[in-house]
């Protein structure tokens, strides 16, 4: 077949890496016609609703299901003793860190359903199923529950306190981990031996994670192929899948998961919950499919919740404000059972993330995690990642006001140089790129740090108290797993690329586009995105830790050279040359120095049209490939706010807030920039209003958004956002990272201006959330 000068593919370099392409998933989404799970319906589906406890902690006497059972359109009442010999398995948390003397860690069994004891309030204990949702949730109100109360402990300190309430028999003094890690020597001598130690006491409160879309489910199961299908939105369906025929005890091949578009997660939505195993119960037994959505109220006690630690944080400095050692000591609340990744926080995410980019020579964290009558601790946007950051920078504007150094100059002093590269910190982590000093100097030029005494003064004069925050960050990101990276050529003429990441909110269909279109030409318009369905999949990591375009983007690139090589060998059939004579550039396969060419789509259209093709060449275009997961990333940026206090009334407006991030290569900048609009916002409503209270009982206070503040549009100013980009080499896209960024250098910036603009009034440290009480009460302290 004789083909010339074939026009090139409509691809363009305006869709390609690197270009500020809108959303391609938003015009679906503001039209309202997503398909969400509650948004999908099932023939002959019946309805559940849970019973759960109404105290935080108890003996689980007697479950009378006998009134429920006789209701109108009531099905079936399951508990805990139902699901007994069907040989489910625990929900599994996936930690396996060793206490400090060597001991495994300690992993309480967790069911479905509770049985014989409740340990949090909203712990469930039974699901009824009905023909309406209605009648599912009336009929579990009629389930009467015989539970004896016990004394209740909500916080990580009570709960290790000599006599306090024990959850398990099995865990002494509530003690699931002591972990340990540093040289603890090394680190006791620096401190010894140091012209000025910081101490703070710091509180990193508990969040409810809220996402928009609360979760629900829909169970079916296949008799005859003896197959169970979880439609429930998800981070990854390929590795949930996973975790899901373990809890259910079949083999992997036996279930399967479906994800349609998911109104946020956090970290929250990627775990097996209790009741996705009620409810693949209940349809197998059932014999048709039972759906759930939570209920608002609900999601506040039954969703896991984020953050929840307290650490004494110390660091020491020679006479010149050089670091010698950092050293963390504290407690993370791990609720009433263990989730998947629970104890991961408060110990091992502590000492990676809080090293920064400084060069600090020592690190050592000691951590006790312990259970509480409380939901259990989840991932939360950065799982540890924030809360290190958070305390290292609270140490040096505490180190740098006591030493009566500029807190700019103090942190100046001992960033890691690009000289230094690659640095290896003492947690073992390698920073393979960088430039700190520069970034660090250009978010000062662009938050005008020399100009702010002048503003202080404008300040002062309106009655105002002003301060600013520096939250210099840098993360671990891109957990290692393997990713799929798919490409099928398909009949319609489009490309479909098939992943195991999954997007919840963040945007992934455009730039893994954008990074398809840059390898092949493919025409971005054409291009289409599975990721939600595991039985299309032959691997996948999830999204998590910031590592979606490393590792999805990545196994992009590798596929699209399969696919290349492909290409040359039938390009070199279709034009009836030698495949060693054949180059690929710009979407087109080409005789070398000739104008005999063919494009990549229209070389898949003469494939599809029944081309004859030896039996040793490739029979299309279509690639399956398996990216081995890379190295870690570590994003870094510096950002920097200023408030404005009324003291009056203890009222914070934030008044400016630059940010100056290194992601590496950015393939969609304002992705990118909506990414930090996000985490920044949501670490402004820890920092500022959200906090979760219990009473002594173990009941949660502040469980609807009466009681509960989460920041609205008019308490968030305008963002400056800037990219200092310094490609990093441990993946194939040359990316950081950037999804949970926004948390980690807005949680210190925001409060340690909030304390420096209270330092005037004898404020030494603030713990979240600086509420205006909070901050009236601090200011008449001295009163």
């Amino acid at each position: 077949m004789n083909m010339r000068a074939a026009p090139a593919e409509l691809s363009s370099a305006s869709f390609g890496i690197g270009q500020p392409v809108p959303r391609k998933e938003d015009p679906i989404l503001v039209r309202g016609e997503g398909r969400y799970t509650d948004d999908l319906a099932l023939d002959a589906q019946l309805y559940a609703a849970f019973v759960r406890s109404p105290h935080a902690h108890g003996l689980l006497n007697d479950i009378d299901t006998s009134a429920a059972k006789a209701m109108k359109g009531v099905v079936a009442v399951y508990t805990a003793a139902d699901l007994e010999g069907q040989g489910y398995g625990p929900l599994r948390c996936q930690i396996d860190l060793p206490n400090r003397d060597g001991t495994p860690i300690r992993k309480p069994v967790r069911m479905a359903l509770a049985a014989g004891k409740v340990r949090f309030a909203g712990d469930p204990v039974a699901v009824v199923v009905a023909r309406t949702a209605v009648q599912a949730r009336d009929a579990a109100e009629a389930v009467g529950l015989d539970i004896e109360v016990l004394p209740a402990v909500t916080s990580g300190e009570e709960a290790l306190a000599p006599g306090a309430p024990l959850l398990y028999d099995e865990v002494p003094g509530n003690l699931v981990l002591d972990y340990h890690s540093g040289d603890a020597e090394k680190v006791a001598a620096a401190f010894a031996g140091a012209a000025h130690v910081a101490r703070l006491r710091i509180v990193n409160n508990r969040v409810v994670v809220n996402p928009i879309e609360p979760r629900s489910a829909i169970a079916s199961y296949d008799r005859k192929a003896g197959r169970y299908t979880l439609h429930a939105p998800s981070q990854g369906v390929f590795g949930l899948r996973n975790n899901l025929a373990a809890a259910m005890g079949v083999p992997a091949a036996k279930m399967r998961l479906v994800t349609g578009h998911v109104g946020g997660s956090f970290g929250m939505k990627a775990s097996v919950f209790p009741e996705h195993v009620a409810l693949l119960h209940a349809a197998r037994l059932l014999k048709k499919p039972v759906k759930w959505t939570d209920q608002r109220s609900e999601s506040f006690v039954a969703d896991h919740h984020g953050r929840d630690m307290v650490f004494e944080a110390e660091l020491a400095l020679d006479a010149r404000g050089r670091f010698l050692a950092t050293r963390f000591t504290g407690i993370g609340n791990m609720g009433g059972y263990l989730s998947p990744v629970g104890p991961m926080m408060a110990s091992l995410n502590i000492g990676k993330n809080s090293v920064g980019m400084y060069r600090t020579p020592l690190v050592e964290v000691l951590a006790k995690c312990a259970v509480t009558n409380t939901p259990p601790i989840g991932a939360y946007r950065g799982a540890g990642r924030p809360e290190g950051n958070y305390f290292m920078e609270r140490l040096i504007d505490t180190a740098a006001r006591e030493m009566g150094i500029d807190s700019a100059e103090l942190r100046r002093r001992n960033l890691v140089k690009p000289a230094q590269l690659p640095w290896t910190t003492p947690i073992g982590t390698v920073y393979d790129s960088g430039d700190f000093p520069a970034l660090f100097a250009q978010a000062l030029e662009a938050a005008d740090w020399k100009g702010y005494a002048a503003r202080q003064r404008q300040s002062r004069k309106a009655g105002k108290l002003r301060g600013r925050g520096i939250g210099c960050y840098l993360e671990v990101t891109a957990p290692p797993t393997n990713e799929m990276g798919g490409l099928h050529f398909e009949a319609d003429g489009s490309v479909t690329i098939v992943t195991g990441t999954l997007d919840y909110g963040q945007g992934h269909w455009t730039p893994f586009a954008q990074i398809l279109a840059s390898q092949l030409g493919v025409p971005f318009d054409r291009i289409r995105l599975v990721q939600g369905d595991s039985d299309r999949l032959i691997a996948g990591g999830g999204t998590g830790g910031s590592k979606s375009v490393m590792a999805s983007g990545s196994a992009i690139i590798e596929a699209s050279e399969l696919v290349i090589e492909k290409g040359k060998l039938l390009a070199a059939h279709v034009l009836e040359a030698a495949a060693a004579d054949i180059e690929f550039a710009a979407g087109q396969f080409r005789i070398a120095g000739t104008d005999r060419a063919v494009g990549i789509m229209q070389l898949a259209e003469t494939l599809r049209m029944g081309v004859a093709l030896p039996a040793d060449l490739p029979q299309s275009l279509d690639v399956d490939h398996v990216f081995k997961s890379a190295p870690s990333a570590y994003p870094n940026g510096c950002h920097i706010a200023e408030v404005e206090i009324d003291p009056e009334t203890g009222q914070v407006e934030i008044a400016s807030y630059v940010m100056v991030n290194d992601f590496g290569i950015v393939v969609n900048p304002l992705i990118v920039e909506g990414q930090l609009h996000g985490g920044v916002v949501q670490g402004i409503g820890q920092a500022l209003y959200e906090m979760t209270v219990y009473d002594e009982a173990g009941q949660l206070m502040t469980g609807s958004f009466m009681d509960y503040a989460l920041p609205r549009a008019a308490d968030v100013p305008f963002f400056s956002f800037a990219s200092r980009g310094v490609p990093t080499a441990t993946n194939r896209v040359g990316a950081k990272g950037c999804g949970e960024a926004g948390c980690a250098g807005s949680l210190p910036s925001v409060m340690n201006a909030v304390v420096d603009a209270l330092a005037p009034h004898g404020v030494r440290h603030l713990d979240m959330p600086a509420t205006p009480l909070a901050i009236w009460k601090s200011i008449h302290a001295r009163d």
